[in-house]
């Protein structure tokens, strides 16, 4: 077997005007106090690889334009649609009256394990702060909490991992 060179790849990669109006997935995620501009660029670009619908940055979490972002996004940021809010409560109030299921990614009680919850779509996955995890404030407003199974000592993967682990199973489902 042999890999495609990068130009073969070029060749079957559709453009990024052809990807903009590309009908996208019931998939929303906010980003609730992400720290890390780092994260946050991972997060754009595995967001462009499901053709996630929107993406909620909210709170401290870094936007573009930044280098940072641009490095681990390699052009999802200018390709995903999002919007910054600094209010991630008002944020989920909006999507629910529209009928979003709102999903916490959290260590919290009465969670269910990813890949056995049932979601609704269109949903939303929130995701924390990477050491204090999603606000209190923001808890009081989810319909369910999910987490992803940890084996060993720690007790949480980067929040860009477990971004990817979570939007391709909830695109899985989608899908089927």
């Amino acid at each position: 077997m042999r890999k495609l060179s990068y130009q073969e790849i070029l060749k079957i990669k559709p453009s990024a005007e052809k990807v903009k109006k590309v009908k996208r997935n019931p998939i929303y995620a906010l980003l609730d106090n992400v720290r890390s501009l780092y994260n946050v660029g991972a997060v754009f670009r595995t967001s462009d690889a499901v053709l996630l619908k929107k993406l909620f940055l909210c709170g401290i979490t870094g936007c573009p334009p930044r280098k940072e972002i641009s490095k681990t996004a390699l052009g999802a940021e200018e390709i995903v649609p999002w919007e910054y809010s600094d209010d991630a409560v008002s944020t989920i109030k909006k999507l629910k009256k529209n009928g979003v299921q709102i999903v916490a990614v959290e260590l919290a009680h009465g969670s269910v394990r990813y890949d056995k919850a049932k979601f609704k779509f269109p949903v939303c996955f929130v995701f924390g702060h990477e050491v204090e995890g999603i606000s209190d404030e923001v808890m009081n407003e989810i319909d369910i909490a999910i987490d992803v199974p940890m084996l060993g000592r720690a007790n949480s993967l980067n929040v860009a991992t477990c971004y990817g682990i979570i939007v391709y199973e909830a695109l899985k489902k989608f899908i089927k």
